[in-house]
């Protein structure tokens, strides 16, 4: 009897144990950077193929940084293109942006390192390297 008795009070430990410890961990792989954003970060290169303030532009790179749990914020080498904050979204296998003005756009069945975005009425065709 004080076998099962002892073997019922360790599992009964353990189960608290873990209860107590279930929420931070829960936390803790939340704020893994296993998100959208971290699968999209990275240095695309390509052109600036239509601006309604300008012409179109060559050989511009775009730096994609992950600011948070699928927000990236994107910048560029050209000075026309302003740094900007986006909050994506998965939409079917595509990941878009989840609001605002701007268009960013992955099309991740068909082409997953091209980037297709619009800034400031300035559109890009990028390519991640």
């Amino acid at each position: 009897m004080a076998p099962l008795v002892r073997a019922l009070s360790l599992l009964l430990l353990a189960a608290a144990s873990t209860a107590h410890w279930a929420p931070a961990l829960a936390q803790r792989t939340s704020e893994r950077p296993n998100d959208l954003a971290a699968q999209v970060e990275g240095t695309y290169h390509g052109d600036v193929i239509s601006d309604a303030r300008g012409s179109s532009r060559e050989g511009v790179t775009i730096t994609v940084t992950r600011v948070g749990p699928n927000q990236v914020e994107v910048s560029s080498d050209y000075r026309r293109i302003p740094t900007v904050r986006i909050r994506i979204e998965q939409a079917m296998s595509a990941i878009v942006q989840a609001d605002g003005d701007y268009v960013f756009l992955i099309q991740r069945d068909s082409d997953p390192d091209m980037l297709n975005l619009t800034i400031d009425d300035a559109s890009l065709a990028v390519r991640r390297r």
